[in-house]
């Protein structure tokens, strides 16, 4: 934010808007004037007894100038006029009673070494359902990230004299959709429940709505647009010098950035639906007359098709398509997403190669990374949906950020989450002690993250499930750190693996979550994706799994872990220039 007029005592801007209709009617009024040239002015002069000399009407406040430096402003709340109507029959001022000093310029003069250092790559944080029950939470949850950022940079990249900018966009607030007809058929019982869940799954029905689902992607559509036009006319060598813009979403904001970026339409893929229908034969019996004017209807319609299609391909070429957004995204990261669930229910499965661009051109995005926590309830994994095996793969672990010399994620090599469990299986019944391919072996049940935890962990975790809210939080960011390797199997396990003759489960390590070396714990080479997409913040050792489910899916903005992720990627085209060629990335 930009500030031109400060409110007195705490320094804080105004509001952009009402600061610039301040100013114009002051330039208006007082233009020419001598101001006063020292920064050390009396904040705390009285001005009782003084009328204005001016006065300016704003939508819910206005301004009263007593001189060129004594400008004052009051609230027009009703209940504001009705306290100033009873202070001033008391004998006291207007001013000193109700009203709130302005001072044009900040306590403290500017000088030409006071500015940031230069912003090469801006990053638009969006937020999820419940915004309209809190609002501004996007604005107090990117602050913390940012907070949580620059402490990474301090301690990570304090030799770049680059920049990364975070900045929150709120689209919510500004939708009308149904005024208030829900808030008018809401039951009054519970109400506190029922206004809530009105304020937050209700976005939820909104999108999945046809009716209200365009007003969601304009708003989100138009306010990244207005912010990157905002930004660049304040930094003008931003776009000249090649600047990078990133996407963090939350939650139900995967969903509609990603639909904004790719212009995933329901109305077309419904008729895509009924084209195929369309063209399938129907198996029903029919007299020679019916299935005669059957195929004639079927013909016209593929005739009428062809002819819009030769239509909208001469408008197409006849007037270039407006991209939806007005910048290339670098990076898309996904906290909380449920995007693979969308994905699923619109029909994607998955294919034979290992590329992003079956879910995410490239020439869209440059790489999509989904970020979550082992307890969120609402997240889930991408990576299944590019090449099935991966279901059966692990999801990369997010370094600590307190982690010395971690392992780069390119280098991280796949493993299996499950490497040993089926090999046992096929030799007792079928003596064959060779473990099947990944892509013709059914899918096996999923891990349970922190089975490998000692007795004494299992124990912490069942006495940290009563402990209270304030060391549940403490839980996740301390006890979580607290060890650099925790142990991999519990006595009565290794012994059983005693007796296998195949690999044991993978340790989780600080630096690497890898396999020991063996045939059967790496994914071969030819069935990798071209980028890891998922990506797993730890668990802690004893943290509770039921209190991690209710705060997991809010506890990435504050988080270290993802700060640093986030910064390592953002800054990773610069390390790009000294990668050593002899690595290939996976």
């Amino acid at each position: 934010m930009r500030g031109q007029w400060f409110i007195d005592g705490t320094w804080q801007p105004l509001e952009e808007e009402e600061s610039n209709l301040i100013e114009q009617e002051h330039l208006s009024c007082f233009r020419g004037q001598q101001i006063q040239e020292s920064f050390e002015m009396d904040v705390s002069k009285s001005i009782d007894g003084k009328d204005a000399v001016h006065s300016f009407k704003l939508s819910r406040n206005h301004v009263d100038w007593h001189n060129m430096d004594e400008v004052y402003i009051y609230s027009d709340a009703t209940t504001s006029k009705i306290a100033r109507t009873v202070t001033q029959k008391l004998g006291f001022s207007k001013a000193s009673s109700s009203g709130t000093r302005l001072h044009r310029g900040y306590v403290e003069e500017a000088s030409l070494e006071d500015k940031p250092s230069q912003t090469t790559h801006i990053v638009f944080v969006v937020h999820g359902i419940g915004q309209k029950m809190d609002q501004g939470r996007i604005i107090k949850n990117t602050a913390m990230m940012r907070e949580a950022a620059r402490k990474i940079e301090e301690r990570h990249f304090s030799n770049h004299a680059t920049h990364v900018e975070f900045l929150p966009v709120e689209w919510r607030s500004k939708l009308t959709l149904d005024g208030d007809t829900v808030d008018s058929i809401t039951p009054d019982k519970v109400r506190g429940l029922r206004d809530m869940l009105n304020s937050s799954a209700m976005d939820i029905m909104y999108y999945t709505s046809p009716l209200y689902r365009d007003e969601l992607v304009k708003g989100l559509q138009q306010e990244l647009n207005r912010l990157y036009s905002l930004f660049c006319s304040r930094n003008p060598d931003f776009e000249e010098k090649g600047g990078k813009v990133s996407i963090v979403s939350h939650s139900l904001g995967c969903v509609i950035t990603y639909d904004i970026m790719t212009g995933w339409n329901p109305v077309r893929f419904y008729e895509q639906l009924m084209e195929k229908e369309d063209e399938l034969p129907d198996e029903e019996w029919m007299s020679y007359e019916e299935r005669h004017l059957l195929d004639e209807l079927y013909l016209t319609k593929r005739r009428l098709r062809e002819i819009e299609e030769r239509l909208n391909g001469l408008k197409a070429s006849s007037m270039t398509q407006i991209p939806a957004l007005k910048f290339k995204v670098e990076n898309f990261f996904c906290m909380g997403s449920p995007l693979a669930v969308f994905l699923a229910l619109r029909g994607i499965r998955p294919g034979n190669t290992g590329s992003q661009d079956h879910i995410l051109p490239r020439e869209i995005c440059n790489r999509l990374l989904n970020i979550f926590h082992p307890t969120d309830p609402v997240a889930y994994r991408l990576e299944p949906l590019i090449l099935k095996h991966y279901s059966n793969i692990s999801p990369v672990q997010i370094h600590w950020y307190n982690t010395s010399n971690p392992l780069p994620y390119e280098h991280m090599k796949p493993c299996f989450l499950h490497p040993c469990k089926e090999s046992t299986s096929v030799s007792e019944n079928e003596g064959i002690s060779t473990i099947a391919s990944p892509v013709t072996s059914p899918v096996l049940p999923r891990r349970h993250y922190g089975e490998s935890i000692t007795n004494i962990g299992k124990a912490s975790i069942l006495g940290a499930a009563s402990i209270g809210k304030g060391l549940g939080g403490m839980l996740f960011s301390r006890f979580g750190r607290s060890s650099t390797a925790q142990p991999s199997e519990t006595p009565k396990d290794s012994m059983e693996d005693e007796k296998k003759p195949v690999a044991s489960p993978p340790t989780t390590t600080v630096a690497t979550q890898t396999l020991p070396h063996s045939s059967s714990g790496f994914l071969d080479s030819a069935l990798e994706l071209d980028h890891r997409i998922d990506f797993e913040l730890r668990e802690g050792l004893v943290e509770s799994r039921y209190w991690s489910a209710v705060t997991s899916h809010t506890a990435y903005w504050s988080s270290l872990d993802v700060a640093l992720f986030l910064l390592t990627f953002m800054y990773k085209h610069e390390h790009d220039n000294n990668a050593k060629p002899d690595l290939d990335p996976i």
